[in-house]
């Protein structure tokens, strides 16, 4: 069970979440998180499931079974994004236009998302 205990750490810091704060979002302790990232215990079924709802990943890519995190017919809407841009059209808007690859903006949107990241602003 290693894939998963490095899937789960992956997908934590993939959105610059502390042990601490996903615990809190979960409903765990801290330690608890650490024992699973470090396969020391297994997470419960509805843990499982908060991770894949949360992060908009399959248990497939969770178990390892695939290293898609979405299977074709997949709509990619992690819920971090949502809670983001949920109170914002204008920021939402930008991010449905960055994931459209059928945007005539979508270039442009990739080149200052990069440039945003390479100079720390996001």
């Amino acid at each position: 069970m290693e894939i998963v205990g490095q899937r789960l750490r992956t997908l934590r810091e993939s959105v610059g979440l502390s042990q601490n704060k996903l615990a809190g979002m979960i409903g765990v302790r801290q330690s608890s998180i650490n024992r699973y990232e470090n396969r020391q215990s297994v997470p419960s079924i509805q843990t499982f499931r908060w991770y894949a709802d949360y992060f908009d990943v399959t248990m497939d890519y969770i178990f390892g079974r695939t290293d898609k995190p979405q299977g074709k017919l997949y709509n990619y809407e992690p819920q971090f994004i949502l809670d983001k841009t949920e109170n914002n059209q204008e920021l939402r808007q930008f991010v449905e236009m960055c994931f459209n690859p059928k945007s005539p903006m979508n270039d442009k949107l990739k080149q200052t998302l990069i440039k945003m990241l390479e100079e720390g602003k996001i």
